[in-house]
């Protein structure tokens, strides 16, 4: 079995948030998207897709021009290292994500995939506007004494700024997310 390594970029966020996964070659893109879901913290409560040299893939939606993304693998629309496409999420905050094939190999023997091996930053949360909102979101929680500091503490269920870091990335964490998709052994 082959293994691709992949860097994931969420677009325009400053600092760059990013991860590192290797994930097994033929997986579908389908499957692929939870991956990604699992990277970020996202809950899957959008529309998605990916934007790939040989077309779009996310749900089947011949009116939007997207393809099954369960028919379709990775090494399919991405053979080798230097090939780019995008995911997109959420069509009304518009995260979009750019990925980048670092390399393929051989599977490593008795190693679950998919694994994420590195990243920087916290996945924003779900809902918060795009990356404008992020920032502004960011922001607000900075300063105590804004307007709305409060209100943003409370929709993200915190007691105080200091329990929320967007800076921090949890690697551990990220594979105990990705456990619960684990492909091969």
């Amino acid at each position: 079995m082959n293994v691709h390594t992949l860097k994931i970029s969420l677009r325009h966020s400053k600092p760059r948030i990013w991860r590192r996964v290797e994930v097994p070659s033929a997986i579908s893109l389908q499957a692929l998207h939870k991956v990604l879901q699992s990277l970020f913290g996202w809950e899957e409560a959008h529309l998605w897709v990916f934007q790939t040299p040989v077309g779009e893939y996310g749900l089947s939606d011949p009116e939007l021009g997207h393809r099954s993304a369960a028919l379709k693998k990775l090494h399919q629309v991405a053979p080798g290292a230097g090939d780019r496409f995008g995911y997109f999420y959420d069509f009304g905050d518009s995260w979009r994500h750019e990925i980048l094939v670092e390399d393929t190999a051989a599977a490593e023997p008795g190693v679950a995939y998919p694994r994420c091996v590195g990243g920087k930053q916290s996945g924003p949360p779900e809902d918060c506007g795009g990356i404008g909102g992020y920032e502004r979101l960011r922001e607000i929680l900075a300063d105590p004494s804004h307007d709305e500091h409060e209100d943003m503490l409370s929709w993200l269920g915190l007691d105080s700024a200091d329990e929320w870091d967007p800076a921090r990335f949890d690697l551990l964490a990220v594979n105990r997310a990705l456990t619960r998709r684990v492909l091969v052994r």
